[in-house]
């Protein structure tokens, strides 16, 4: 009974699991499977319903979004030298993909010192800002900079009223990003931040932001959540995008159109279209022997799941018994996948990313693959520090397609700017 019991656990997926899996709502799930698209069975023993794992799969390079239009290229060339001031640079995935794009980065903040470093040893004619946002004043860029970027962390607000002011945000790193939209009042600001910022407080968080910016003088276009993996990126990391357009301004602002192609781990680390080589050796993290043990038996595309019984009970610990899918527990990654989103720490419990061949973390290059950063990219500090450098980035290939849309925008407002 076990033993069936095991096998059955192998075979199929609960409803949440596999939302989690492929990164779909639970909701677009019963859809599909009332469409057909990809169907739920009857499990053998417990009669729940549950989707078989090789059909999930199966449909996995579907996945993604199925009214995605071919795209031949989001490129567009920048008619003048359009310049950005970037907030909570970090170590550079979204400069380095703006600059690819052709933007002109005037100077970067980061409170991060070993992330500061990564950032002079690039582009040692980066003019870097180390130190605390709140330390620093940009009047001396006012109407200087077109574009203002940062990734400020995801903070809870105090509300004074029911319409959140500037002065209400006061000792929030948001509170400074807007701060500094104001004193340098470029024609379009972006922020970033994760996916759970839309429901952060119910929503209270992101209207927050939405009315400071309103409050500072910026209308901010609907926000999207752009998924890596449409741009050319080999991960399924999403990133949520808010985007201030200065009032005076009445031109549209349009997102970055998604890519068809997905690209897989094998993109990322072999030679190929993204990169023209092999990925480069380089140290990374080790799992300790107990951890191997378990790993060694988990195939590619697996997870804790596919492990027998007993070690699944004894591995996940009271987990086990909780519900959820927690499909990044023990995972081994597939080449024919994207990876799941990285972290700050490879080797961290459940949140396991294996080699799909070797039973290790991926080392600093593969992790920098995987976030689409040019192997000459090179991380300063311990490896831990490397590791949680790009665990936090955003990924340049991502970072340089936001990057041709504000060009394109830019690019008609001076049009309509010039005098006739």
């Amino acid at each position: 009974c076990v033993r069936l019991n095991n096998l059955v656990m192998n075979e199929y997926m609960t409803l949440s699991e596999t939302s989690e899996y492929i990164g779909k709502s639970k909701e677009t799930l019963r859809r599909w499977d009332k469409e057909g698209k990809l169907s739920a069975v009857r499990e053998p023993i417990s009669n729940y319903r549950v989707y078989r794992k090789s059909d999930v799969d199966t449909l996995f390079a579907d996945f993604l979004d199925e009214n995605i239009q071919e795209v031949i290229s989001n490129h567009v060339e920048p008619h003048n030298e359009y310049t950005v001031l970037e907030l909570f640079a970090g170590a550079g995935g979204l400069a380095v993909g703006m600059e690819k794009a052709g933007l002109k980065c005037i100077a970067l903040n980061e409170i991060d010192k070993w992330a500061c470093n990564t950032l002079r040893k690039n582009r040692p004619n980066w003019n870097v800002l180390e130190g605390d946002i709140k330390s620093f004043s940009f009047t001396e860029y006012e109407n200087k900079v077109d574009i203002v970027t940062g990734g400020f962390p995801c903070q809870a607000f105090s509300y004074a009223g029911k319409k959140l002011g500037l002065a209400d945000a006061r000792g929030t790193l948001f509170y400074e990003f807007a701060r500094v939209v104001k004193e340098v009042n470029p024609p379009i600001c972006i922020g970033e931040n994760v996916r759970g910022l839309l429901s952060h407080e119910n929503g209270k968080t992101l209207q927050g932001m939405i009315s400071i910016l309103d409050e500072i003088g910026y209308n901010v276009v609907p926000v999207q959540v752009l998924k890596a993996i449409n741009f050319n990126v080999p991960q399924k990391r999403e990133r949520l995008i808010l985007v201030g357009i200065r009032k005076d301004i009445d031109l549209k602002y349009e997102y970055p159109k998604p890519y068809k192609k997905v690209y897989n781990l094998k993109d990322a680390l072999k030679k190929g279209e993204l990169f023209d080589c092999n990925v480069p050796k380089s140290e990374g993290s080790k799992y300790p022997k107990s951890k191997i043990d378990v790993l060694d038996l988990v195939p590619q595309k697996g997870y804790w799941r596919d492990l027998p019984l007993e070690i699944q009970k004894e591995f996940m610990g009271g987990s086990f018994h909780l519900g959820g899918g927690k499909t990044g527990i023990a995972r081994r990654i597939g080449w024919d996948e994207p990876c799941l989103t990285l972290t700050c720490s490879p080797a961290q419990k459940q949140t396991e990313r294996c080699h799909p061949e070797e039973t290790r973390p991926f080392t600093v290059r593969e992790y920098a693959r995987i976030q689409t950063f040019p192997d000459d990219w090179k991380f300063e500090g311990s490896v831990a520090q490397q590791y949680k450098q790009i665990g936090n980035a955003v990924p340049v290939n991502l970072g340089k397609e936001v990057g041709y849309s504000i060009i394109k925008f830019l690019n008609s407002y001076y049009n309509l700017s010039k005098p006739k």
